[in-house]
């Protein structure tokens, strides 16, 4: 007699909405979180005296509005945050509304050019986005819901016109530098369109497909707006408690401190789990909502998915080469004007900074000039900081997992050189530092259990998305164990707050595996 319908390992947001939807379906869930509390990446912690930070994601734009409605997740929006584009020169470049709706700082010709290259980049990421609700596309066994999401996919293109369809043909693997240099004049736009495809991937803009990475961030929406971003009213803090409570009034069970030891499987067929203090908990679906890696090469036997999928999984990438720092701040630093402040802040100058900053991390070494994404998170929420303090986060890269010289030995190094990155952008900061917390993609792998540190579970790169997102054993979230399901970002469509990676998987498993 099973204990539960359902086991989901890992409480982040992707195992939470997979809970909530089977338990939404009349199905008795139990979650199991090793940490001492749930959120996964977006768990908060403690890295000074009073200063918190809300997790690795600073702000969010990719939380699909069919999965929070559907769960009932009681998120309170906030509003579209602007984007400023600092170089070092004292003139800034700020986009208005989602994605550069508007644009102040560039002349009006580069302002209409950057108008019709956005255009065009929505409508082709609007194309790709028709894939990201579903299972992907089972080579050899096509069903009639892949032939009408191929089939919008091919109107959509054809009530453009041949031009457009044969534009959509030529940029899919194009990379993101030679798109910008086609349309821009202005490098701190193309440093922007640079920085944004290439966050979190192992690419430079010019290496092969980098396009892709930012097709990927304008499938996205806030507010309602492709390619909008905001901070949640209350803060990056509240997205975890606000799915922990979706997940509850839904009747999950969630255990934290109750790390799974081991995934219970039988000539091929999953039924439970042994818990790391030997305790047995059975059910006849296992849902991991961890990195795949993690689930085949440690809580599985190997002799139940077959050697050749091992091996498959070994073989995904998935070292981290982004570095999250953490600032505790005296006072609220002076980047720009209060609008600044109150957005997301790029430092970067052109695209070929971006270009540079990526080639060293391609033989093991961090960037002497890096590029960085900044918001200020307590200016959102002013829990995270004692009164007239400030608490700053930033993601830089490059800074790759496989350090030559270690991070033990690089560390101190690399974040003085972005400390004094900071400070030619906003002089004086440096002074009011009361502490500085640099997580590096070795220790983002050790806080949140992320093999090789990489937030996306893996690479966002063309031979590991779709149908190759983890492998192509596994592509469709069920596994070659029966029973045993994937629905963490390492599945598809990939990372990001969105929940669609376990919203998609429990659909899956409700619809008795039907695409």
């Amino acid at each position: 007699m099973t204990s539960f319908d359902a086991i989901v390992i890992g409480a982040g947001h992707n195992g939470l909405a997979a809970a909530t939807r089977l338990a939404k379906g009349g199905r008795k869930v139990l979650v199991l979180e090793a940490a001492n509390a749930p959120g996964g990446a977006t768990r908060g912690r403690e890295f000074a005296p009073g200063f918190r930070s809300a997790g690795l994601a600073h702000l969010v734009n990719r939380l699909d509005a069919d999965v929070a409605r559907d769960i009932g997740l009681d998120l309170a929006g906030g509003a579209l945050l602007p984007t400023t584009v600092l170089d070092g020169s004292g003139k800034a470049v700020t986009l208005h509304g989602a994605y550069g709706e508007s644009i102040d700082g560039v002349s009006a010709d580069e302002a209409a050019a950057f108008a019709a290259l956005r255009k065009k980049l929505v409508f082709q990421a609007g194309i790709l986005k028709r894939f990201l609700r579903r299972p992907p596309p089972q080579i050899g066994a096509i069903s009639l819901g892949d032939l009408s999401t191929l089939a919008g996919a091919g109107l959509g293109l054809l009530r453009k016109g041949r031009g457009e369809g044969r534009d959509f043909l030529r940029m899919l693997l194009m990379n993101v530098a030679d798109v910008a240099d086609e349309y821009l004049a202005d490098d701190r736009l193309k440093g922007l369109l640079a920085f944004d495809a290439t966050l979190g991937i192992h690419l430079g803009p010019r290496s092969p497909t980098s396009l892709l990475g930012l097709y990927y961030r304008l499938t996205g929406e806030a507010a309602g707006k492709t390619g909008g971003q905001v901070v949640p009213a209350g803060g990056m803090a509240s997205i975890a408690p606000a799915f922990v409570r979706a997940a509850e009034k839904a009747g999950v069970t969630i255990r934290c401190s109750a790390p799974v030891g081991r995934i219970l499987a039988d000539r091929g067929r999953a039924s439970g789990v042994v818990m790391r203090d030997g305790t047995e908990i059975t059910a006849p679906v296992v849902v991991s909502a961890i990195h795949p890696q993690t689930t085949f090469l440690h809580l599985v036997d190997p002799a139940e998915s077959g050697t050749g999928f091992v091996r498959s999984v070994k073989n995904v990438r998935s070292h981290g080469n982004v570095a999250k720092l953490d600032l505790a701040l005296d006072r609220v630093p002076d980047f720009a004007g209060p609008e600044a402040r109150n957005g997301r802040i790029v430092l970067v100058c052109s695209m070929e900074q971006v270009e540079t900053a990526f080639n060293p991390a391609k033989y093991g070494e961090f960037s002497p000039d890096p590029v960085m994404e900044i918001t200020l998170p307590s200016l959102a929420d002013p829990s995270l900081a004692p009164s007239g303090g400030c608490t700053l986060s930033a993601l830089v890269q490059y800074a790759p997992y496989r350090l030559k010289a270690g991070w033990e030995a690089g560390k101190p190094a690399f974040l003085k050189i972005v400390l004094d990155t900071l400070e030619r952008h906003a002089p004086g900061i440096s002074r009011s530092i009361v502490a500085a917390d640099l997580m590096t993609p070795v220790d983002i792998e050790a806080e949140y259990n992320l093999p090789g540190g990489h937030w996306h579970h893996g690479e966002l790169q063309a031979d590991q998305l779709l149908v190759n997102r983890p492998t192509g054993a596994a592509s469709g979230y069920a596994t070659p164990i029966e029973g045993l399901y994937l629905a963490s970002a390492g599945a598809h469509p990939g990372g990001g707050i969105s929940g669609l990676p376990g919203w998609n998987a429990a659909r899956h498993i409700l619809s008795g595996g039907k695409p």
